[in-house]
């Protein structure tokens, strides 16, 4: 059975969300990384393959966490069905996701925040809202890359140009941003995420 340590801040997912690994071989965090960063990488080419445009939905934030995960995971592009320590109660996902989308498309169609701003409103209430059992994270800035290039014609962020998936200082400092913006404050995300 497959041991994992957390990075802080990580949420953990639970004994019945373990048993949905399909790479039974696994005993590590490193080695689910890295089959994770794979799939991921999969679905970076599929993206770059296609172009999507139509991204604000909830198919579509299911069809790409599916296509970042489904080597991996089971319930890969299945919403969570567990309350974690963060995110809303797992049976009003769909409803604040369609929410979400709407403020989105209401905001681009008004220009009510710079195309940045846009983009990481989007991410920080994705990663608010907590979609998945895992993988919300970088679902949440791909899909926010995705929305910056495709819909919104600008370069995708940078992240700090830092690995936010293990522990270090850019990723406390990534964290610390997105607990900046629980309050209102985007300004540290908005740094960040062109740093």
């Amino acid at each position: 059975m497959i041991e994992l340590d957390y990075p802080e801040g990580a949420t953990p997912i639970n004994a019945d969300e373990i048993e949905g690994l399909l790479l039974t071989h696994i005993t590590t965090r490193a080695e689910l990384d890295r089959w994770e960063q794979d799939n991921i990488n999969e679905a970076l080419t599929w993206i770059e393959e296609r172009k999507p445009k139509d991204v604000l939905n909830e198919s579509f934030m299911k069809l790409l966490h599916s296509k970042m995960f489904c080597n991996v995971w089971k319930w890969a592009g299945t919403f969570r069905q567990s309350e974690k320590s963060i995110g809303v109660s797992w049976y009003r996902i769909s409803i604040e996701l369609r929410k979400l989308c709407d403020d989105i498309k209401y905001w681009i169609e008004n220009k009510t925040f710079s195309e940045d701003e846009i983009a990481a409103r989007f991410h920080h209430r994705l990663v608010s809202i907590y979609l998945f059992p895992n993988g919300n994270g970088r679902h949440a800035r791909l899909i926010a890359d995705v929305l910056l290039e495709n819909i919104l014609s600008r370069p995708p962020f940078t992240w700090g140009n830092a690995n936010l998936v293990k522990s270090s200082d850019d990723r406390k400092r990534y964290i610390e941003s997105l607990i900046a913006a629980d309050g209102g404050e985007y300004k540290h995300l908005l740094e960040f995420v062109r740093s």
